[in-house]
């Protein structure tokens, strides 16, 4: 089993910073691939940004060049997130991918005021 807790959002003004944390807890490994999703109201979940199981990061065409991932040991995972847009409004949630299980965080709002 795998536990995922997110933290960091908020509200913030159009072109502000925010930082999410994700804090993994239970049978995952560096070689498990995880990342970012976002749901917006009314909306599909999305990808925002992997880290694959090969360490590489992958990231939606709409935040790429604002958001950087990162993953600092096997249990921790971030999402600096800049130049915010008013259409980055979305729950965010963790996710791991572990041996063919999807593991989701509870998720954790972030609201960008324009």
């Amino acid at each position: 089993q795998v536990q995922l807790v997110e933290s960091g959002g908020g509200l913030v003004q159009t072109g502000g910073s925010l930082r999410l944390s994700c804090a993994a807890s239970g049978s995952i490994f560096s070689s498990n691939a995880m990342g970012w999703y976002r749901q917006a109201p009314g909306k599909q979940r999305e990808l925002v940004a992997i880290i694959t199981a090969s360490g590489s990061p992958i990231y939606a065409e709409s935040v790429q060049g604002r958001f950087a991932i990162s993953r600092v040991n096997t249990k921790m995972v971030y999402l600096q997130m800049n130049s915010l847009k008013p259409e980055d409004t979305a729950v965010y949630y963790c996710n791991a991918a572990v041996y063919g299980s999807m593991y989701w965080g509870q998720g954790t709002q972030v609201t960008v005021s324009s």
